[in-house]
């Protein structure tokens, strides 16, 4: 298009104070040529406003605004059928460095070099608009699917509910009561889903399917095509979005042989023991006879790396219920709590305070060591480390093993053995890991004999998962998320939860489900690029089909063809550019974020020459984590290297190394990289980005080596939003190392 660029500087908070304003104005209009330049002393003011209105109204549509962090003013600075560069001036210059200092000065020229040279080189998004069918469908048909279903349709949108089974409901149908879920949350209460099943039944706008099986999905967010087999008949339907609500199932016991469950038949499990409740009459499974000496044993393979590393959050208010409906139903029977540790959060501590009132309930914190059948032929606990400080055998009719939760997903095995190829892709060389990859995609074909989804991916057919088996998200800031756009966890399929939980859960996965169709209609990204109608651009006549896009995109956007090349499919992509910085033939691209544009903004930077002394950083910040905690440390005042030209990144896997060969030929005598954190405590936005720089930073280091260069000038960090404390310590220190080692000897070549 043809621009008319317009540059601001703004003079408020201290920026006219600490900086020579004439002298960046003359930058901006000598070097740059800029078509319009005015300083502001309040740019976010009405009057300053106005003054880009104005310009807007005169023919402006590339804008440069130099004042504060572009994090924000954003409403402010935003104007229709522009495009808005901004420099960070308060922020980044003159709030983290010596005001009026000639260092500081030509930083803020450096950044307002690079800002105008951005926004001359950057299209305005054009955003991808198709047809979007606006239908949710459900998968799973228990609690939280059924209130994903109604909350969807009482939204205004059409609704698929499908369930495996002949009836809704799901666990629920087999339990007779439920945790208490509403005031005084005292007393077990009774399950009756008859209602919210009729209502579902009854609303026009959802079509459920029983008795059915998805035998195929293929397309994208907004057109999902699905192949539906049920009752015998297989059919064929379009839907926008898609929440998985495909529940639990109990833990194996039979792993458990140290507790006894193949060795007795009155051992049985808490799912057993709500089967039995529900049949009215709590008896030795062995004789018949009534079962008056129960043991609960808790955690029973939970929180086991040998088994369930995780609490499965809802076994201790289980075993709470049961031994009150055990008391109830035989007041002379006795229960036997035998527990690590009780959870019972919010208000149902009010729930383990009845319990705990109950004369025939007791509890004792202890480590259970085994279950054997004593002479009498009853189960017979031993345990030890208890509160009494002493071992104890219990003799019981009835021993009920409190086992965890494991989500209803694909077969979780394979599905693992395709998270490590990824995490091959992560950690291996380059090139032999792609190759070992593709080998384990194209054996998982078998996937669609186990899969419930049978998407049709070229990364698997089935929402990945984590370590634990359950979909993995990112679970700080995008609890239902998934690495499938447009298809949301819920319930126990996201996390172990109770009924309550669940349904809340469905009503989450619900929305964000709405919410992905309605930007997805608009051309728009959905997390955590919210709003973003840029999209990736191929220019596939240059594509020499080496899979690395299709094989490192975190979120399976793109399939490929016989041959290898990529296909795309927009809509599922979440705009983190890792394709951009996967791709070494760099034939992708955004019209807002390409190898081109960061390398002229790299480009622009004035480099001194060496006997100045004045040595050239680069820092490429991860714009979700590094970048923010940057603000943060100059909202503080916190002072970092006046050395350093920070460019911020969609996501470190997005930076191409053709950046650092640009700035190493440019001059820069030192370059690093922060992203975000990786691992269980912490997640990257887009899944694993830094993981994957770090793969491409080893890359790196040969070609440093390669031209003798010293592998120190180039640093990747991880760094989480909060350490803006370190954050600068990080910079200085980085720029201390460099000045030891020496310039450039590059630079001015």
């Amino acid at each position: 298009m043809d621009r008319k660029v317009a540059a601001y500087i703004c003079r408020g908070c201290s920026i006219g104070d600490a900086l020579d304003i004439e002298a960046l104005m003359e930058a901006a209009s000598d070097e740059f040529e800029v078509d319009v330049i005015h300083d502001h002393e309040f740019l976010c003011g009405e009057e300053g406003c106005a003054l880009i209105t104005q310009d807007i109204q005169d023919g402006a549509n590339a804008l440069v605004i130099a004042a504060c962090t572009p994090r924000f003013m954003t409403d402010t600075f935003t104007f229709d059928g522009c495009h808005t560069e901004r420099v960070n001036l308060r922020e980044q210059v003159v709030w983290s460095h010596e005001p009026n200092d000639e260092d500081t000065q030509m930083m803020a020229e450096d950044y307002l070099r690079m800002g105008i040279i951005k926004a001359r080189k950057i299209d305005i998004p054009v955003p991808f608009e198709e047809e979007v069918d606006r239908t949710i469908m459900v998968v799973g048909g228990g609690i939280t699917g059924i209130t994903a279903a109604l909350d969807a349709a009482n939204i205004g949108h059409d609704v698929v509910l499908v369930e495996k089974e002949t009836q809704l409901g799901g666990w629920m149908n087999r339990f007779a009561r439920r945790i208490p879920h509403e005031p005084p949350y005292r007393e077990p209460q009774p399950v009756d889903l008859s209602a919210l099943i009729a209502e579902v039944e009854q609303n026009e706008r959802i079509t459920v399917h029983t008795e059915a099986s998805i035998e195929g999905i293929s397309g994208q967010p907004g057109q999902f095509d699905v192949k539906l087999k049920a009752n015998g008949s297989s059919g064929e339907f379009r839907v926008g979005a898609i929440v998985q609500a495909t529940g639990w199932k109990p833990y194996d016991a039979n792993r458990l042989d140290h507790l006894g469950y193949s060795a007795s038949p009155d051992v049985i499990t808490n799912v057993e023991m709500e089967e039995m409740i529900a049949t009215g009459q709590i008896t030795r499974p062995s004789d018949g006879q009534p079962a008056r000496k129960i043991a609960f044993i808790q955690c029973a393979g939970s929180r086991d790396e040998d088994h369930l590393p995780y609490c499965s959050a809802v076994c201790c208010r289980v075993s709470l219920k049961q031994a009150l409906v055990v008391r109830e139903m035989d007041p002379e029977a006795d229960a036997y709590i035998l527990y690590k540790d009780i959870r019972s959060p919010g208000q149902y501590e009010d729930f383990y305070v009845r319990a705990q009132e109950d004369s025939g309930i007791f509890f004792t914190k202890a480590e259970v060591t085994g279950v054997s059948v004593g002479g009498d032929g009853h189960p017979r606990v031993e345990a030890e480390d208890t509160l009494l400080g002493e071992k104890i055998e219990l003799e019981t009719d009835l021993v009920v093993l409190a086992t965890g939760m494991v989500p209803n997903a694909a077969d979780s095995e394979s599905i693992r053995k395709l998270v490590d190829a990824e995490a091959v892709i992560a950690k291996g060389e380059e090139g032999a890991q792609l190759n070992k990859a593709k080998q384990t995609f194209e054996d998982l074909n078998h996937l669609t004999d186990t899969s419930l989804l049978n998407l049709d991916y070229r990364q698997g057919p089935d929402l990945p998962v984590f370590k634990y088996d359950f979909p993995d998200s990112h679970f700080i800031c995008f609890p239902y998320e998934s690495r499938r756009t447009g298809i949301y966890a819920a319930g126990c399929m996201r996390a172990p939860n109770d009924s309550q939980v669940s349904s809340e859960d469905g009503s989450g996965a619900a929305l964000k489900a709405v919410q992905c169709v309605d930007l997805t209609s608009r051309g728009e990204a959905v997390h955590p690029r919210w709003g973003d109608m840029s999209y990736p651009d191929f220019a596939l006549d240059r594509c020499t089909q080496c899979k690395r896009c299709t094989e490192e995109c975190p979120f399976g956007t793109l399939n490929e063809d016989e041959k290898g090349t990529p296909l795309p499919n927009p809509t599922r992509c979440r705009r983190c550019g890792i394709c951009l910085g996967a791709c070494p033939e760099r034939i992708i691209s955004f019209s807002d974020y390409s190898v081109p544009i960061i390398s002229a903004a790299i480009k622009a930077v004035e480099v001194p020459e060496e006997w100045d002394e004045k040595p050239r950083l680069l820092g490429l910040l991860c714009e979700n984590d590094a970048y923010p905690a940057l603000d943060t440390a100059g909202l503080k005042r916190i002072r970092h290297s006046a050395w350093i030209r920070f460019i911020p990144v969609r996501c470190l896997g997005s930076v191409n190394v053709v950046w650092i060969s640009d700035a190493l030929s440019k001059g820069f005598d030192g370059i690093i990289m922060i992203g975000c954190k990786s691992g269980d405590d912490y997640q990257c936005h887009f899944i694993n980005g830094s993981e994957l720089m770090e793969t491409r930073s080893e890359n790196i280091q040969e070609k440093l080596k390669q031209l003798a260069l010293e592998e120190e000038r180039v640093k990747l960090v991880q760094l989480s939003i909060d350490e803006f404390e370190r954050l600068p310590e990080i910079i200085n220190e980085f720029a201390d190392e460099i000045e030891d080692i020496g310039m450039n000897p590059f630079k001015g070549l």
